[in-house]
């Protein structure tokens, strides 16, 4: 097809006509296909939620790492002996823990015991928070306990 104008004395041949016909075919169903895509609210929306989601699942994970950090902070300025009386407390903890297990184990229906078990295993892959979060615990009471004593 040409792009140079034509006189009005010129009439188009069928070639010209037919290439012209196409091109605009081609224009509108590009139109057609963009006015569709922005019509469908639920591809919209499917998009916008993924987008959301991978937002909030880095968001939760740079929570997790400053978790983590102030975790292994705490940890750190936690005094050796503190620390030492906190593992003691928490093999303390375990072996009482493990000893009442043991009973409700013998006694509780299997149903129980399975989701139980799916708990401690839960504990388990988390287990250094909670033991950061056990020590801030005893750090706190071991604070108490001296300002109590001061009185």
């Amino acid at each position: 097809m040409s792009d140079k104008p034509q006189s009005p004395d010129e009439t188009p041949t069928p070639e010209q006509l037919r290439a012209k016909t196409e091109a605009t075919r081609e224009q509108l169903g590009q139109t057609v296909e963009a006015l569709a895509g922005k019509a469908d609210v639920k591809a919209q929306v499917q998009q916008r939620t993924t987008e959301v989601a991978a937002q909030v699942q880095q968001k939760a994970e740079q929570v997790k790492d400053k978790a983590a950090q102030a975790a292994q902070v705490a940890q750190d300025k936690l005094p050796d002996p503190v620390a030492m009386k906190a593992a003691q407390a928490k093999e303390q903890i375990t072996q009482a823990a493990a000893t009442v297990a043991s009973k409700f184990q013998d006694r509780t229906p299997e149903a129980v015991t399975g989701q139980a078990s799916h708990i401690t295993q839960a504990a388990h892959r988390r287990r250094g928070p909670l033991v950061a979060v056990a020590a801030l615990v005893l750090l706190v009471l071991i604070k108490k306990r001296r300002n109590m004593r001061r009185r």
